[in-house]
């Protein structure tokens, strides 16, 4: 998959996810398939990201995204379940993400 898709089903993704999260208290039956669909695409794009030309600092910061976009589609899989913990796992994966945004332009 080249960058410019990856991109793009990142970006159509996040507003997925993000309207998935919103949407909750207003339309609980379908806020969990947004989530859902918007979770995958975000773990999606970045497992399939290559990290043959990283370095070791910026393949660790990748493995921060890849965990944070597994506890995306958990949350979703706790969001179709009815708990309430699934806030919980968003919550540290924005943190995981904000962290490594952050972090990865740093030289």
């Amino acid at each position: 998959m080249n960058e410019k898709t990856r991109t793009i089903i990142f970006n159509i993704s996040a507003l997925l996810l993000l309207a998935g999260a919103g949407l909750y208290l207003a339309l609980p039956v379908a806020a969990p398939y947004l989530f859902a669909v918007g979770a995958a695409g975000i773990a999606i794009s970045y497992l399939t990201m290559s990290t043959r030309e990283m370095d070791f600092r910026k393949r660790r910061l990748h493995r921060y995204n890849i965990l944070a976009g597994l506890l995306c589609i958990f949350a979703s899989a706790l969001m179709f379940s009815g708990r309430k913990e699934w806030v919980i796992c968003l919550t540290i994966s924005a943190l995981l993400q904000l962290y490594t945004a952050f972090m990865a332009p740093r030289e």
